[in-house]
């Protein structure tokens, strides 16, 4: 996982992606319990701190909520998960757009190029 940070952002703020990304994609599923922060931790090969100020963002955005001596969990609350889930992708696709722009391609242009990589993936 080193390779895999930025070194350019926060770690924490990409843990946090991360994570909100893992819980709008499914892969943490809603009311299951998230690992501890040690554990975390260890996965991700970073300070057990930098673990807890992301889930403590994660808290803040209600997007995991801490039950008194049981852990966090992740929100049962589909409309928190999808909001999420939208706001994620927004910012993939301003991205996006914003690259295709700076490569000098025309709306038209990367259209037809996601168009081709869509009909890839789909072979």
């Amino acid at each position: 996982m080193d390779d895999y940070f930025d070194a350019n952002t926060p770690i924490y703020l990409q843990l946090v992606k991360l994570f909100t990304l893992r819980i709008a994609g499914g892969e943490w599923r809603a009311g299951e319990r998230v690992s501890s922060v040690r554990d975390l931790a260890v996965e991700f090969k970073v300070n057990p701190n930098t673990v807890q100020r992301a889930l403590a963002e994660l808290e803040r955005d209600e997007l995991v909520y801490t039950e008194r001596t049981s852990g966090r969990f992740i929100t049962a609350d589909e409309g928190k998960i999808q909001r999420a889930r939208s706001m994620l992708a927004e910012q993939e696709v301003t991205q996006f757009t914003l690259h295709m722009k700076q490569l000098g391609y025309s709306r038209t242009q990367w259209m037809a190029l996601v168009e081709e990589q869509m009909k890839k993936e789909n072979t």
